[in-house]
């Protein structure tokens, strides 16, 4: 527990990430509920919508390494700010092409590609603030909160753009989504510090209760590295790509990620349209339906969290982090089997929720392991996670119709089952214990 009379400004900061996590979300996802409107204006098919699914999502896979490079470098004030600028720019040129123009799918597939370069940041950012601000032993309930952020941009998305989209056009629902980032991005800037040792607002007892209960640095190859900075704050250590890209843990994790984003993506940019195209539901039943899995994400995200921290404190971190987010997969896997072949519409919808949610219960567990194995360059470590997530995720897009369109959308999701089982069992080979070592000094 904190100490007494601590201050909780990281706890401050963890909401804001989840304001950041829930507009980076409906900005990515309200092209899948203004889809319809926009292929219907430029004249696209369900394929070629979905190329652009996909070079979202390239371009947020691509960028994860980078992104995690310049934050464990420049810190996730400054890069998320510059982030959420760039993404709250290239989402409103979603909705700014004149409808007659020439060579429209490229010009949205090259603005949906940056849009994901530019969002690319959001979680190693979080990730590295996670592992500066916030105790070994809360960084499930923290990361559960900013991953809830998911469910609550995806949520927000089906009402919010359905509802803009009736009363002012569906071009209108992306430059609001636009505005709200960019107000949220200064936001950030504004309340955020890279460190706690730097936040004029953090007080002796929460800065002490950090510094004593968070999680130690790897170990150093030379002792000089040690030092203090101002403040007491250790210094920032680096961690060689090679250790990286080496770690069994590491490649485990981002596989199982792999897997995870392939079966998360579905929900993100195709239920809404299975909703309303294969299952026949109307806009107002569609929009309604697909706030389902939303829903279950913020709940399945805190409580995953949650039993994360619980389950670490008592029977260690294996059990706690790796544990939970094996049985988690597996699970999602038979609600997806079960809700795709389910006769009733409405027992389908809430069954697939009830997938989404299982899935989102092992969320917290990815990026806390992350932030344990790598300390200081939890960003670079987490970045390289992520991208296999988004690769899965821009799989997942382009290849689901195709299935679909082949074999029936019941044959779509016992792909993504069985990806769902394969990311159940690489956990077994993640060791959550073993910190990667730390080689040299990052110049500040």
């Amino acid at each position: 527990m904190s100490a007494v009379g601590a201050s909780r400004i990281r706890w401050l900061l963890v909401f804001w990430l989840f304001v950041l996590s829930g507009i980076s979300y409906l900005d990515r996802v309200n092209i899948s509920i203004a889809g319809s409107s926009l292929a219907e204006e430029y004249h696209l098919s369900q394929v070629r919508l979905g190329w652009l699914f996909t070079a979202f999502l390239l371009g947020y896979a691509l960028f994860q390494t980078l992104g995690g490079w310049l934050v464990d470098r420049f810190g996730p004030r400054r890069v998320l700010t510059v982030g959420v600028v760039w993404w709250g720019i290239f989402t409103a040129l979603t909705a700014s092409l004149p409808t007659k123009m020439w060579g429209a799918v490229l010009f949205f597939i090259l603005v949906r590609f940056l849009l994901g370069a530019g969002e690319a940041i959001i979680y190693p950012s979080s990730n590295q603030f996670v592992s500066q601000w916030i105790p070994s032993h809360e960084r499930g309930v923290a990361n559960g909160m900013i991953f809830a952020g998911v469910g609550a941009g995806a949520g927000i998305a089906p009402i919010f753009v359905s509802y803009v989209m009736v009363h002012y056009g569906w071009r209108s629902s992306f430059w609001v989504s636009a505005l709200l980032g960019l107000l949220a991005g200064i936001v950030w800037y504004l309340i955020a510090r890279d460190k706690p040792e730097g936040h004029p607002f953090v007080n002796s007892a929460e800065l002490s209760f950090i510094q004593k209960d968070r999680a130690p640095v790897a170990p150093l190859v030379a002792s000089t590295e040690n030092s203090a900075q101002k403040g007491g704050a250790a210094s920032p250590l680096h961690i060689s790509w090679r250790s990286i890209l080496t770690s069994k843990s590491i490649l485990a994790v981002t596989a199982s990620y792999f897997c995870f984003g392939y079966v998360a993506w579905i929900f993100f940019s195709w239920f809404y349209i299975y909703l309303a195209k294969v299952r026949g539901m109307d806009l107002k039943a569609s929009a309604l339906y697909s706030t389902l899995p939303p829903l279950a994400i913020v709940a399945c995200s805190l409580t995953g969290g949650a039993i994360n921290d619980v389950l670490s404190r008592a029977y260690g971190k294996r059990v706690g982090r790796c544990g939970i987010a094996f049985l988690a997969l597996l699970l999602a896997a038979v609600f997806l089997i079960l809700g795709s072949r389910a006769a009733s519409h409405a027992i389908a919808s809430i069954v697939l929720s009830g997938g989404a949610g299982a899935l989102y219960l092992s969320q917290s567990s990815y990026w806390s392991v992350t932030a344990d194995i790598a300390g200081d360059s939890a960003g670079s470590a987490s970045g390289f996670m992520n991208m296999g997530g988004q690769f899965g995720g821009a799989l997942t897009a382009s290849l689901t119709p195709a299935i679909a369109q082949q074999y029936g959308w019941k044959s779509s999701f016992f792909v993504a089952a069985v990806l769902s089982v394969a990311g159940a069992i690489a956990w077994l080979a993640v060791d959550p214990e073993h910190r990667l070592i730390s080689t040299a000094k990052v110049a500040p």
